[in-house]
């Protein structure tokens, strides 16, 4: 027997597209019956976060969508490393909560007001999209007055690692739906499979990090040399970022020959374990030697570990430059030598910080683009499971087994 859930849900649908198929397809009779409509009783799981390191799968009341909303039946969601940190310790004291932001779904609704999508692509029922951030605050002085900085307003807002609501527990993609609420940035992406579809805010945050490095004045030309520092899903992606904008000498750093196999795959020229070093110095030199003895001219930090900021300085060149993308919470401290990494060296160093919410369609491109050459990102997908063996998910991406863990509704 099939599950009722699912049922009603497909009910639901079908009732939307029939009524959307009469009186000659108009739509937006049929969003305003959507409007009219409660969600007629139907249930959903959902994924609890209700403390640190407890996932609790528990069911709640699907309400009706307003006009200006859209509902979502998320097909997949992959673990990112701020879900882990979430996992391990509540940082931002959110629980209980419904994590998971590296999403993507069908539309089962489109509410009466809502006609295209961030991008200006019609919208409804049947297509595939993935969303992440809601719009800043008005009072934001940051997003104001430079709406290109919009990601670095303190209230920014992120599917996923939103509080819980009375009316509302499905904020989050690591359960069977999403309410898209007002304000948020959307995107209509019908040819890409779902694991494409999964990467796309992951790739966000490494595009974002490539144009940061730019417009501080980092080479990353053809003749660039380029150290990745961490083989992680981002920094895989990172790779793959310069390798399709046509970096053709790229140096990967990690200490897991899996993912150094992975990295040479996605575009890395050199392969660095740095088990095989006797410490940094060791294995700067090593860089220094694929670098015409002078270092790169640029590094990617992309391991979340504070010491490897600090190692990163050994590797490049005087005049190059450093861009951080690992720390996306606060891991610690590291000691630097202002003189010897800085000044002597004239290095810049430059933080990236998520993503803005037009950055999304960079990210698809560059996904379409990479697959087009001949990079496997698709691969960083490695393992799958069911919404109900999401403990067994995150156990396994806490092992770092595979690469890109994905949880399926």
């Amino acid at each position: 027997m099939s599950d009722p859930i699912v049922d009603q849900a497909q009910i639901a649908r079908i009732v939307t597209e029939v009524i959307a198929s009469q009186g000659g397809g108009d739509r937006s009779q049929a969003s305003r019956e959507a409007d009219a409509s409660p969600a007629g009783g139907v249930m959903g799981r959902a994924a609890v976060l209700t403390g640190p390191k407890t996932l609790e799968i528990q069911r709640f009341p699907l309400r009706g969508i307003r006009p200006d909303e859209i509902l979502v039946k998320v097909e997949a969601c992959g673990i990112c490393g701020t879900d882990i940190h979430c996992y391990n310790s509540d940082p931002f004291g959110l629980a209980p909560v419904v994590l998971g932001h590296e999403g993507t779904g069908e539309v089962m609704q489109v509410g009466s007001e809502v006609k295209m999508d961030s991008v200006g692509k019609p919208v409804q029922v049947g297509d595939k999209i993935v969303t992440s951030i809601l719009e800043n605050s008005q009072e934001c002085m940051i997003a104001k007055y430079n709406p290109l900085k919009s990601n670095l307003c303190d209230d920014l807002k992120v599917y996923g690692l939103l509080p819980d609501e009375p009316d509302n527990h499905f904020n989050g993609y690591f359960g069977e739906y999403l309410i898209i609420r007002p304000g948020s940035s959307f995107f209509v992406v019908n040819d890409m499979s779902l694991e494409l579809r999964c990467l796309i805010e992951p790739a966000a945050v490494v595009c974002h990090a490539y144009q940061r490095a730019k417009d501080v004045g980092m080479r990353l030309n053809f003749r660039a040399r380029v150290v990745v520092q961490g083989c992680g899903p981002i920094g895989l992606l990172m790779i793959a970022v310069l390798r399709t904008a046509g970096v053709n000498n790229i140096i990967a750093i990690d200490g897991n020959p899996d993912r150094l196999k992975l990295a040479a795959e996605l575009g890395a020229d050199e392969t660095l374990n740095y088990k095989d070093y006797s410490g940094i110095d060791d294995l700067a030199a090593k860089v220094e030697s694929l670098t015409k003895g002078v270092g790169a001219h640029a590094g990617f930090q992309v391991t979340g570990v504070p010491q490897a900021f600090a190692n990163l300085f050994k590797c490049i060149r005087r005049g190059g430059g450093i861009c951080e993308v690992g720390h996306f919470v606060d891991g610690g401290e590291c000691s630097i030598n202002p003189h010897q990494d800085i000044c002597r060296k004239e290095i810049t160093v430059t933080g990236s910080w998520v993503y803005n919410s037009f950055e999304y369609p960079n990210a698809y491109h560059f996904l379409q683009r990479a697959e087009r050459i001949g990079l496997p990102v698709a691969s960083l997908v490695t393992h799958k499971f069911p919404l109900d063996r999401i403990q067994d998910a995150f156990d396994v991406n806490l092992r770092q087994e595979g690469v890109k863990v994905v949880v399926e509704a």
